[in-house]
């Protein structure tokens, strides 16, 4: 885009409001794109599928949604994970605590506070390459994407980084930052 950044760390579940309040121009964070914050935001075409992962202590993976029952999770304040959990704890008869970082999330595994955290498949994967004491499980499919956000009314800011997202596509670099960071190519679609 021929800009400058000005990356600011904040907790993922301050982000939209900082967005709404003209805080930050967009969200470079991964936000994954539902029907509920499409109605608020405007996203860019995805660059990412999102999938959500549980990530446990090694030896004791979550191999599927039953071996949640009468267990804790861990999610991160804001997130989709969030929902899920919300949507989901009495049907598989989990109950959750929601930490203001994903960092935060992990450590309550680690801390045995937690039996689970939720987070997306690229987070969880990377949480568990960092950490030895973590590993990956189970993951719920979800058919969604991840996408840079903007305020409902920055058309012209969501459709400049858009194209230049599309661009990175058509070009490589999106497929070549993939294989770096998570050891894979993507497919063509």
């Amino acid at each position: 885009l021929g800009r400058k950044l000005e990356i600011e760390g904040t907790e993922f579940s301050g982000l939209v409001p900082g967005l709404n309040a003209k805080k930050f121009d967009f969200v470079l964070a991964p936000v994954t794109v539902t029907p509920e914050r499409a109605k608020a935001m405007l996203f860019t075409e995805g660059y990412l599928d999102t999938d959500y992962t549980f990530v446990s202590k090694k030896g004791t993976p979550v191999n599927s949604l039953d071996d949640l029952k009468g267990k804790v999770l861990s999610v991160n304040k804001g997130s989709a994970y969030e929902n899920w959990a919300k949507d989901n704890a009495a049907k598989y008869g989990f109950t959750f605590d929601v930490y203001g970082s994903n960092a935060d999330a992990v450590q309550a595994v680690q801390a045995g506070r937690a039996f689970a955290n939720l987070a997306g498949n690229t987070v969880a994967a990377w949480a568990a390459k960092q950490n030895p004491a973590v590993q990956t499980g189970y993951t719920v499919k979800t058919g969604l994407v991840w996408a840079l956000a903007f305020r409902a009314d920055d058309k012209a800011g969501r459709d400049a980084a858009s194209m230049a997202l599309k661009c990175m596509k058509q070009d490589g670099t999106v497929a070549r930052i993939a294989e770096k960071w998570f050891g894979a190519k993507p497919g063509p679609d």
